[in-house]
């Protein structure tokens, strides 16, 4: 009679065992979920106006980009990096930062950049950027007020919809900070060193 009452509650010991290890994988995907749509956010690159940076012209070719946004919890976007934000229609777009808040931005010509009346320059990573001047840019127009919000250009600015534009970008159009490529093979890296070395072959 001990042993045959015995066999159920040992039968019930490795369903019980089992059912722990499915709620703590449920746990852990929960976890990595609420991570996921707190922190970061997926998007692919459909045009070329990030180009050599970020590279694609459809969704099938175009980088798949991962954006962070804690970095933006602690402290504001800075000059010279690479930014996803909400266009007024909800699409989201990647552009490079040029001007911040409180500056005024005017472009010389031969693409050269004047903050505040002085010439900036990007750092050496960047030098591939060669700017155009259209829109509010153009050599004769005057200073573009930043106000609160960013001004920005896209890498290949001979085809991008950007700041020259539509202007400054604000504060709540902000999602985060474009920060990984994931793919495809060969792309795969950090946004901030994609541009240091153009490869073979959005952002709007």
């Amino acid at each position: 009679m001990t042993e045959r009452a015995a066999t159920p509650v040992a039968r019930r010991r490795p369903a019980a065992w089992l059912v722990r290890q499915l709620e703590r994988c449920l746990a852990l995907i929960g976890l990595a979920t609420v991570v996921y749509l707190t922190c970061f956010d997926y998007s692919r690159v459909t045009s070329k106006s990030m180009h050599p940076t970020l590279q694609g012209t459809d969704w099938e070719s175009g980088d798949r980009v991962l954006t962070e946004n804690v970095s933006y919890w602690f402290r504001s976007p800075q000059r010279w990096e690479v930014i996803t934000y909400r266009a007024a229609d909800g699409s989201q777009i990647m552009k490079r930062v040029v001007g911040l808040p409180g500056e005024q931005v005017r472009m010389l010509r031969g693409g050269r950049i004047l903050i505040d009346g002085r010439e900036i320059s990007p750092p050496p990573e960047l030098r591939f950027l060669d700017y155009f001047p259209y829109g509010n840019l153009t050599a004769e127009k005057p200073p573009v007020q930043c106000g609160d919000g960013y001004y920005v250009l896209g890498d290949y600015t001979m085809d991008s919809d950007d700041s020259r534009f539509n202007g400054p970008v604000r504060p709540h159009q902000l999602v985060g900070r474009a920060w990984l490529i994931l793919g495809p093979k060969g792309r795969r890296g950090l946004v901030a060193s994609q541009g240091s070395e153009p490869t073979t072959a959005a952002t709007r």
